[in-house]
Formats: C-alpha cells, structure tokens, sequence
C-alpha cells in the first residue's frame, strides 16, 4: 500500500498517475487535514482518507507531499510510528534526506524533485538517494513517478541546481509563451491565433531538441 501525506496539487498528480497505471484505490491511502478535501479526493479517485499514524502503520511506502514550511510538524506526528523497513519517499523541495533520517531514524529516504507538468504526465522527475536507501528503493521510487512523466537519477549534492533546472525551468517557458503571445497581439494578430502559434513552435522546438538528444539529427541551435 502507497500513503500519499499531504495530497495537494503534487500528491493528487501523483494519485491519479497511480491509478492510470492500474493500481487499485483501495492500495492508495491519503493524509489530508480538511475533511472536504478528503471528501473530493474519495469522490474524484475512490481513495480514503486516514490519519497519519494509521498510514504509517499500514502502508510500505509512505510519500512526502507537504510543503517545506509542514514537514517539521508531519515528521514529529509520524516519527513515533515509522518501522525501519518504510521507504520514505519525499517531494518537499529542499529537505535534504540527512534531516529527514535524523528525525525518522534508519529508514529509507529517497528525495524527490518534479516540476509542473506533472499535471499532464509529463513531468521531469529527478531522485536521489539517503544513506539507507539502495537499488530496490530507487526502482520503487521510479515505479512511482513514471506513469506522470520521465524520471533520473542525480546524486543529492546535485538536487539544489535541478531544482533551478528542471523544478523552475517551466517557469521560463511560461513566461516565454507569454511574452511572445503579448507580442504577436501587439502586431495585430488576434490572441486565440497567437497563442495557437506560439504552442507549436514552443512544442516544435522541444520536439527537434528532444530529437536531437536521442541521435536523430544534429542540435538544432548547433
């Protein structure tokens, strides 16, 4: 069984991959503090809701979704019931896998940075292992996070500037669409039209980039 601590806008993503890729909801449990949002994720997934220590119990592989800012206050409410053999799998951005082992003790710890497009099954993933996690761990890990996009694996020391890589990069892009929409409106093109233009370079160009990373052709910026 899979707890998900914390199903925000990640941990849901995460839910609804799990279950795209034909897990069952009754092997997927969710930690949530307000009831409605339980009571959407029950209707929307058929997962239920539990407390924390009841998902610690039960569960073999407990997810990390909170914000960083939360996770002080999850670990002390878990710490007491986490056994040593629960892989810990945590997508806070920054928490590095030292703290998280402080508090749990010798458990598994694999960090986690994915980034926005998640939402359509295309995130980059990128994982990185504690001091008590080996290969079967990683394998877990990826199990988990391929059905909602492409996953890597990246020493720990390595996680901050993936975070400004691929956690942010979309950000970019964003705001690059954006500015080149503006644009397009400002020479007289109607918006739906300029927006539909500019999806398809953008897509375009990370087609030929992708492309050219597998061995097809040469970088297109080459």
């Amino acid at each position: 069984m899979i707890a998900i601590l914390g199903a925000g806008k990640m941990g849901e993503a995460l839910i609804s991959g799990l279950l795209r890729a034909g897990r069952s909801p009754s092997d997927v449990v969710v930690v949530v503090r307000r009831t409605a949002r339980a009571d959407q994720l029950r209707e929307t997934y058929g997962v239920e809701a539990v407390s924390a220590a009841d998902a610690v119990k039960g569960a073999d592989t407990l997810v990390i979704t909170v914000k960083p800012q939360d996770m002080s206050v999850l670990l002390d409410e878990i710490a007491p019931h986490v056994p040593a053999d629960r892989l810990v799998i945590s997508v806070a951005a920054g928490i590095p896998t030292a703290l998280i082992e402080r508090r749990l003790g010798e458990v598994p710890v694999v960090r986690v940075m994915s980034n926005t497009p998640v939402h359509v099954d295309e995130a980059m993933s990128v994982i990185s292992a504690g001091r008590h996690a080996g290969e079967k761990h990683l394998r877990r890990a990826e199990e988990l996070l391929q059905p909602v996009g492409k996953v890597l694996r990246i020493p720990e020391s390595q996680q901050d500037a993936a975070t400004a890589l691929s956690g942010s990069g979309p950000a970019y892009v964003y705001f690059l669409v954006e500015a080149m929409v503006d644009a397009g409106i400002l020479l007289g093109i109607p918006r739906a039209t300029a927006l539909e233009m500019v999806n398809q370079a953008v897509y375009g160009a990370a087609t030929a980039v992708q492309n050219s990373a597998a061995g097809d052709r040469a970088a297109p910026f080459e």
